[in-house]
């Protein structure tokens, strides 16, 4: 970090716990879900009517009427009426995105303190009609004359023309979905059914042993009845898992990617408080660690690169910034798309052809030890509400480093896109 800029601390986080879609926030929504985590947040850390330099909220699937999400949550969340509010969308990036935002205003000296954080929902999601219908509102709108209405409304119409159309889950370039292109990533790096199933069942266990322990305790806040993440399953076995069919490739007979070791569509939301030390200090508020290097990066996924692939390249990037190396860090968090996604992002990494070749490097970036990666469980078993997973993970990691001690933690996420979100927490 450049030395005539501020140190950006994470104050800490909060969220709700995460859950299947259709389920205990089907009605609830982003701005719901927002003001909850939001509320809490100021809760938490005493911000009732304090003036905050900006709230970064971020939403992947929102309504046209939530075109700024944050501003209006942080309205009904205690903060200052006069704290700004913008709202994002990086795909599964978002959140984490969000805290490089608020982060670089800290740095510079344009904020002293802000909130980054996300929602997602699939259970409230935008219908909306197709485009002949959709015109012929528009043209309704434009007639002047009940005869021209009339005219405008009845002229060829068709029932069909009122059949609703929903998000789509397809990349737009490719027309594959997210876990499509993940089992061509599968394919191209040999990452079998067994090792996705084990990582899997790992995450599982190590966020149950998380929850038993109480470390999220206060990071989660009770909602809608839940205590805890919806997707957790403790009690899932490898046996289990093995006996779910393919999620993707159905048809192929080699498909490795299922239900059990892939991410499922999810609700809940989260949000994290980062501020300088002075700001921190004159309220009495410690800091758990600091963001100190984050990176951005895409990959040509349409012309054959992996779709999930882009922090492979981000990291390496990020690591040349900082002067570190894979090998330098305390805590390892992956985001888990999908188990074959963090398994071909290791192997990328150990792999001396790609790291050459891709990256440019002399040598492989190295291996990351086992027991160092997503320590309290990740994605696959705490569920993955797009926007949300970022702020999860940055509140999950400062305190974690805090608990520590001392230390340094690495955070890579992948987005739709073929984009990746990458950064580093340290705690001296």
């Amino acid at each position: 970090m450049d030395k005539t800029q501020k140190r950006v601390g994470v104050v800490g986080g909060v969220r709700i716990p995460f859950c299947r879609n259709n389920t205990a926030y089907a009605d609830v929504g982003n701005f719901g879900m927002s003001v909850k985590v939001l509320g809490s947040l100021v809760e938490k850390f005493g911000l009732h009517g304090v003036e905050l330099g900006e709230v970064a909220m971020g939403a992947v699937i929102r309504h046209s009427s939530d075109w700024n999400l944050a501003r209006e949550a942080l309205l009904s969340s205690g903060l200052a009426p006069t704290t700004p509010g913008i709202t994002t969308a990086r795909a599964c990036g978002t959140s984490l995105d969000n805290a490089i935002l608020i982060a670089n205003k800290i740095a510079t000296g344009q904020i002293d303190a802000g909130i980054a954080g996300g929602s997602d929902t699939t259970s409230d999601v935008p219908i909306v009609y197709g485009q002949k219908f959709r015109k012929r509102l528009l043209a309704l709108n434009r007639a002047k004359t009940l005869k021209e209405k009339l005219q405008v409304a009845t002229r060829g119409f068709s029932l069909k023309e009122l059949k609703p159309s929903f998000p789509g889950v397809a990349e737009p370039r490719t027309g594959k979905s997210m876990g499509d292109h993940c089992e061509l990533m599968a394919k191209e790096w040999k990452v079998g059914r067994v090792a996705q199933d084990e990582l899997a069942l790992a995450s599982h266990h190590k966020l149950a042993a998380a929850y038993d322990a109480g470390f999220f305790d206060d990071l989660i806040v009770p909602f809608r009845g839940l205590k805890r993440d919806g997707f957790l399953r403790p009690d899932t076995t490898l046996e289990k898992l093995a006996s779910l069919k393919p999620a993707f490739d159905r048809a192929s007979g080699q498909g490795t990617l299922t239900a059990g070791n892939s991410t499922g569509l999810s609700d809940g939301a989260a949000a994290v408080l980062l501020a300088s030390d002075e700001w921190a200090a004159a309220r009495g508020l410690s800091i758990q660690a600091y963001l100190t290097h984050a990176q951005v990066s895409a990959v040509d996924f349409v012309h054959g690169e992996g779709l999930l692939m882009a922090p492979t390249v981000a990291v390496p990037r990020m690591l040349a910034q900082a002067g570190l190396t894979l090998g330098d860090f305390d805590f390892y968090e992956i985001h888990e798309a999908f188990a074959a996604q963090v398994l071909c992002t290791l192997r990328a990494w150990e792999s001396e052809d790609y790291c050459r070749n891709r990256l440019g490097l002399s040598a492989p970036l190295g291996s990351i030890d086992p027991a160092k990666l997503n320590v309290n469980g990740s994605s696959l078993a705490t569920g993955h509400p797009f926007a949300a997973t970022g702020a999860r993970i940055v509140a999950t990691l400062a305190k974690m480093l805090e608990q520590k001690g001392s230390g340094r933690g690495l955070i890579s996420i992948c987005t739709a896109g073929g984009m990746g979100v990458t950064a580093i927490l340290e705690r001296p």
